[in-house]
């Protein structure tokens, strides 16, 4: 534990560094000057004491040295800019006048020495984020690992390493959102962290919020590079793991990270999800026990995978009685036909405009926020109507069976021609 507060304690200190070295990089001639005291600008002392005094730290680390070097040039073009030859003193502009000679000299000198000043203190800006991306990973890997002896002992874990690595997974999480960087990628490779996320997502004796957290965090990663990510999630245990905690645990997160890896990664995740059986546990969380946070989510999932499934996936889903179940969401308090939104048929929905949200007012969508299940049936029809996992022949093939299955599900022949009318012509309208 002394380890992690050292740790967050340099942190802290990096991050202070970082921020003086913007600090510098937006105003150079004004950080790089004394002031009236004769002393140097916080910011400025602030990365000049860091050259000055930990000379030790910054040479005996080889990823460091670009650090060292840069803090070396800094330090000589603050000095440089305050020498009195780079100075346009009282005399000097009384005896040269106008922009050139001398003080046209000066101040291009300073000019050149404040662009260089600006460009120095980014590229220190830069390393150190590097170093705190280092520190900050290595801490992560380090937390969640340290989570697994409890777990191994069937103890519970203790509240401050739960809520410690909680934290740097949502650190983490953030800090990759902020977009692509091969040098963030690089550190997260060499230091493990996808695995060791992975790893507290897949064990169903750690804390629900690690996991819950880790499940974000391995999103996160795939959105930053699929090149470098998909295949792991694939091949590794995340798939089933969020499968497991959307069904056994009914965990809205991990469902949610399911659907955004889905988007994500599209056919090849969907028949993941065939080949090792995992469908007819997620169209489960179709049914009315489940919760209604849940059973939105699984309409999602069932949408998405309506768009990008391919016929085996297709197959699996009616054959586990999801036309049966979307009818009965459609019935119930959250449900209902858009084709009659108001009563009377005025200002309905195109059902096929909802994908994507073209198309759809204020008062529609206060329609579909309101009841959720409205034509889902005809909604995941259209999915698979538009969708790029079939062939034509395909999808003609799927409507049949939709129509066929509807009818046997409905309850009333009201209920069928409503819910027909919308699946046969609902793509029409796409």
């Amino acid at each position: 534990m002394e380890g992690g507060r050292q740790k967050c304690e340099l942190l802290k200190a990096l991050e202070a560094l970082k921020k003086a070295s913007k600090e510098i990089e937006a105003n150079p001639v004004g950080a790089a000057e004394k002031g009236d005291d004769g002393c140097d600008s916080p910011s400025m002392k602030a990365l000049l004491q860091l050259q000055s005094g930990s000379c030790d730290l910054l040479s005996g680390d080889p990823q460091l040295t670009n650090l060292s070097d840069l803090l070396n040039r800094l330090r000589c073009l603050a000095s440089s800019i305050r020498s009195p030859s780079c100075r346009d003193d009282g005399e000097c502009g009384r005896s040269c006048g106008g922009n050139g000679g001398i003080l046209g000299s000066i101040r291009w000198l300073r000019s050149s020495h404040s662009h260089e000043i600006s460009r120095v203190a980014g590229s220190i800006g830069a390393e150190i984020q590097s170093w705190i991306d280092r520190e900050s990973a290595d801490r992560l890997v380090s937390a969640l690992r340290s989570i697994s002896p409890f777990v191994a002992r069937g103890e519970e874990v203790e509240e401050e390493e739960e809520e410690e690595g909680e934290a740097l997974v949502r650190a983490l999480q953030a800090r990759i959102s902020q977009g692509f960087d091969r040098g963030l990628q690089d550190v997260l490779l060499r230091s493990g962290a996808f695995a060791a996320v992975e790893s507290a997502l897949a064990d169903v004796a750690a804390p629900k919020r690690v996991r819950e957290c880790a499940a974000t965090a391995v999103l996160a990663l795939v959105r930053f590079n699929k090149a470098v990510f998909v295949g792991p999630v694939l091949m590794g245990p995340t798939v089933g793991a969020l499968v497991s905690m959307s069904s056994a645990s009914a965990s809205a997160t991990a469902l949610r990270a399911l659907n955004g890896l889905i988007r994500a990664i599209r056919s090849p995740l969907v028949d993941e999800l065939h080949a090792r059986g995992q469908i007819p546990r997620l169209v489960g969380l179709l049914g009315g026990s489940v919760a209604v946070e849940v059973r939105i989510l699984a309409l999602d999932w069932a949408l998405e995978i309506g768009y990008f499934g391919r016929k085996e996936a297709i197959d699996a889903m009616i054959a586990e009685g999801l036309i049966k179940r979307l009818t009965a969401l459609q019935r119930s308090d959250l449900g209902d036909a858009l084709i009659e939104m108001d009563g009377g048929g005025r200002g309905a929905v195109p059902v096929g405009q909802l994908r994507w949200g073209r198309g759809v007012g204020k008062e529609e969508r206060q329609f579909l926020e309101a009841r959720p299940f409205a034509s889902c049936v005809s909604r995941w029809a259209v999915q698979v109507e538009v969708g790029e996992g079939l062939r034509q022949r395909e999808k003609r093939e799927i409507k049949r069976e939709v129509v066929a299955r509807v009818r046997e599900a409905a309850a009333s022949e009201a209920e069928a021609a409503t819910a027909l009318a919308e699946v046969l012509w609902g793509s029409t309208l796409w």
